[in-house]
């Protein structure tokens, strides 16, 4: 492999995206974080991925969210982004957060999913292998398992912790009670919660509720994934559903019964809203899901370097009056 010629801006955190506390650690995390779950599997663009991974990082996106079945094939995504690091990055680990998880399906047999200590330290010690890492800054636990105890689950997390193999732990997509008992579980076990990962955006607000409370009031951050609802909180399906798009496919998360005439009436609406704030729907859906102070990043998936910096350009214009806010309300109901 040829020597690597990259070279980080000098400027990418005095012209950052900017960065909060990961709730009331000292952690502190980019506004906006770059999600390498679609996009950087075998199948996908080698050298686009490459760019993007480059241009975030020149513009202080220091956080890369991982698991260890992103990409296609399972795993890939994580094998790709290894071979980046060790071959452009070498140099700047220290100035990055990278983050795995385990829950989903990932291998064949009753230990490649769920939540036992078993799967989940298996997990880490291959994710740890396909990226060449020593340790992950947080690992996550992807999702509950009610066929296994919370306790086993959640003293693996803090085994990992202990082990030296990941610095900070987090949970992901945990029913709400559940999660108040995972808080106070790690807590006892001497490695509280770093962070909570959950689907946020204009039209799933459901977390407000119960969610971001119970995260505020544990001291625990909150990063959110599918800002833009799977594609919905942009212009992609303004006129119809587009061949090529993720609702076009039966396979897809998003589906063609999703787009119904009222959604897209309001999408539209919700377009016009954008237009007069001189953003893309897209932006504006991005910088909403951060007018919350208690929501610290957005995870945000991109295809092309084009996209990432549009979604970069978001946080041009990130306030928004409350007749903004109200009338953006109205519209995710």
């Amino acid at each position: 492999m040829a020597k690597s010629t990259y070279s980080p801006a000098v400027n990418r955190y005095s012209d950052s995206v900017g960065y909060q506390n990961c709730g009331k650690s000292g952690l502190k995390l980019p506004r906006i974080s770059l999600g390498l779950w679609h996009n950087f599997g075998d199948v996908d663009n080698a050298d686009e991925a490459l760019k993007m991974i480059q241009l975030a990082f020149d513009h202080g996106i220091t956080h890369f969210d991982l698991a260890n079945n992103y990409g296609t094939p399972f795993g890939s995504a994580e094998a790709n982004f290894g071979k980046i690091l060790k071959a452009h990055f070498a140099g700047y680990r220290d100035e990055m957060i990278i983050s795995s998880k385990a829950g989903h399906i990932m291998w064949d047999g009753p230990y490649g999913d769920g939540g036992s200590r078993k799967y989940l330290m298996a997990s880490l010690e291959q994710s740890l292998k396909r990226m060449q890492l020593d340790y992950v800054d947080i690992f996550y636990s992807h999702r509950y398992d009610p066929n296994t105890p919370l306790e086993e689950t959640m003293r693996a997390l803090s085994d990992m912790v202990k082990q030296g193999k990941a610095l900070y732990i987090g949970i992901s997509k945990y029913p709400t009670e559940v999660a108040r008992e995972a808080y106070r579980i790690l807590r006892e076990n001497g490695t509280p919660c770093l962070i909570n990962q959950d689907r946020y955006n204009i039209f799933t607000r459901d977390i407000e509720k119960n969610v971001l409370p119970s995260a505020e009031e544990n001291g625990v951050g909150f990063i959110a994934f599918s800002p833009l609802a799977q594609g919905m909180l942009s212009d992609k399906y303004l006129n119809g559903i587009p061949e090529n798009s993720r609702a076009a496919h039966s396979y897809g998360f998003l589906q063609k019964s999703q787009l119904t005439p009222d959604k897209i009436e309001k999408i539209s609406q919700l377009n016009e809203i954008a237009k007069v704030r001189k953003q893309t729907l897209a932006q504006m859906a991005l910088a909403w899901c951060l007018h919350k102070p208690e929501v610290n990043s957005v995870i945000i998936g991109t295809s092309s370097v084009k996209q990432l910096q549009d979604n970069i350009n978001a946080l041009k214009n990130s306030t928004f009056t409350n007749d903004e806010l109200w009338r953006i309300g109205e519209l995710g109901q």
